[in-house]
């Protein structure tokens, strides 16, 4: 759906446009980390914030912690979208989070949608998600949650 060349065409052409970094758009990576094999869901996610003017990266499926990071790092974002369905989310999240610190990427807004039952958003708000979205959560709730935490390059949630 989305590939790594047209997004990096589209920055490059953004660059030769004489694009300032402060006109730089959100950029965005949607993983569906652990082995949920159900997307169509970060699919359409993808898809709005894309539609919104954000740069979307979408990873594909059944990605560890350590690809989700270093894709992150690679394509320098400012947020990491993770879709969980499996209910992992237990156990990949604090990878992720462990990840990012790792590698000084504090500043990139995590956040969480999929199948989070509501005694666990406490225990991933503590580890650092800034945003976890229950399905129903409409696309316009996700993207101006986007846009109020998030300048591009740095995020409200950052030090």
């Amino acid at each position: 759906m989305f590939s790594v060349s047209s997004v990096v065409n589209n920055r490059v052409c953004g660059l030769m446009k004489g694009s300032m970094a402060d006109d730089r758009k959100i950029r965005v990576l949607v993983a569906k980390p652990g082995l949920d094999g159900h997307d169509r869901g970060a699919k359409v996610i993808a898809r709005a914030l894309r539609d919104a003017g954000m740069e979307v990266i979408y990873t594909g499926l059944r990605q560890t912690p350590e690809m989700v990071v270093n894709a992150a790092l690679q394509e320098d974002v400012d947020v990491i979208g993770l879709s969980i369905l499996s209910g992992a989310h237990n156990a990949i999240v604090p990878r992720v989070m462990e990840l990012l610190r790792q590698n000084k990427m504090e500043d990139v807004l995590v956040l969480v949608g999929g199948i989070i039952p509501d005694q666990d958003m406490e225990g991933l708000k503590k580890a650092g998600v800034g945003g976890i979205f229950q399905p129903g959560t409409s696309m316009e709730e996700i993207v101006e949650f986007i846009r109020k935490h998030v300048r591009p390059g740095k995020t409200a949630f950052s030090s």
